[in-house]
């Protein structure tokens, strides 16, 4: 199983707990993921981790594709790749219109395709095969639009890139899961229950698979889902914060009749309770819509309560490994004793 560690958190303050990380390193946990919203970007403190560690890879969760051209992305990433000796990881998102329009002033377009155009970009980079040069619907390069001067011509890039650097999308919509499998490494969702990965995550993946071709299955591929872990043996009191933020997400990221993760709470079998979520957080009852966050949720797709709690969940974990569904897991938490507990029991 690869383990991974959240690095940051958001705040008023850039902040990367290297000693979280560390710890994590000195376990044997594969990768530590830095992330971007509208604050702190997720390069320069995925470069902090790289350049304090020696063993552990770090990625970028998510690297926000409208804020940089895909150019920009593959310098950023072969330098990376270089200085670490091969330890980065490329995690892409395109984000939501209303950070991307409203924060990066930048059109939203269309998500799935320019994730595609994206990735093709970035990995004829790497190739150095011939000079750059695409023709697609939100990048043509040379580009000769309105306003250029006729003066842009094919490159090659100077750095010799590496075509073997993963590349991760964040994806859980049925569309976004079938993009990342035909185009990426890697997938990074949100709220996986290891007992339901079937109707809803793998039949979408292997839809990718097939249409990526050349044998292309979950041997090549990464799923690597955020899990929050808290150690406590007030059970109620150590998911409030957790229901807080899946309220947050299920309620109120996106609009009513278009929220990705409300539709994966129906998924998962909990459409009363993700409505009941949404109506509530969009009336501006925030502390009501965490409240109706159901406990069966939060215990199916995050780890919370006393150690033999957690080590007794992980069971279901292990299966989903075993059974070729699921290979990885990104952990949340501020606790080396929740890291220590996942690698006794998963390393």
């Amino acid at each position: 199983m690869k383990l991974g560690i959240g690095a940051i958190s958001f705040g008023p303050k850039a902040k990367v707990n290297l000693d979280l990380v560390k710890r994590a390193e000195e376990l044997g946990f594969d990768c530590a993921w830095t992330a971007e919203a509208y604050g702190n970007d997720a390069v320069t403190t995925a470069t902090w981790v790289l350049a304090n560690t020696t063993k552990i890879k770090a990625g970028t969760a998510i690297m926000q594709m409208p804020a940089r051209t895909p150019a920009m992305t593959a310098m950023t990433a072969m330098t990376l790749d270089h200085l670490s000796e091969g330890r980065f990881i490329l995690g892409l998102g395109p984000s939501g219109p209303q950070v991307v329009e409203g924060w990066h002033g930048v059109p939203y377009g269309k998500p799935l395709l320019r994730t595609k155009e994206y990735i093709e970009i970035i990995r004829k980079i790497w190739a150095r095969e011939a000079p750059l040069t695409y023709e697609g619907e939100h990048y043509t390069i040379p580009n000769t639009g309105p306003g250029t001067t006729g003066l842009g011509k094919p490159l090659k890039s100077i750095l010799h890139g590496n075509p073997e650097i993963p590349i991760y999308t964040a994806s859980i919509s049925p569309n976004g899961l079938r993009t990342s499998a035909e185009v990426a490494d890697g997938v990074f969702p949100m709220m996986l229950d290891p007992e339901k990965v079937g109707e809803t995550y793998l039949s979408y993946l292997e839809e990718g698979f097939a249409k990526a071709g050349g044998g292309k299955s979950m041997k090549d591929f990464t799923i690597l889902p955020g899990v929050t872990v808290i150690v406590s043996d007030d059970i109620e009191k150590a998911r409030m914060p957790i229901k807080a933020n899946m309220a947050l997400y299920i309620g109120g990221m996106g609009a009513r009749d278009k929220n990705f993760y409300n539709d994966l709470a129906k998924r998962l079998g909990y459409e009363e309770a993700a409505v009941q979520i949404q109506d509530l957080f969009l009336d501006g009852k925030k502390m009501e819509a965490t409240a109706a966050v159901p406990d069966e949720l939060v215990d199916a797709v995050h780890l919370v309560g006393p150690a033999d709690r957690i080590r007794d969940r992980l069971g279901a974990w292990k299966d989903a490994r075993a059974a070729g569904l699921v290979n990885g897991m990104n952990i949340g938490t501020p606790q080396p004793e929740a890291l220590e507990i996942l690698a006794e029991e998963l390393l």
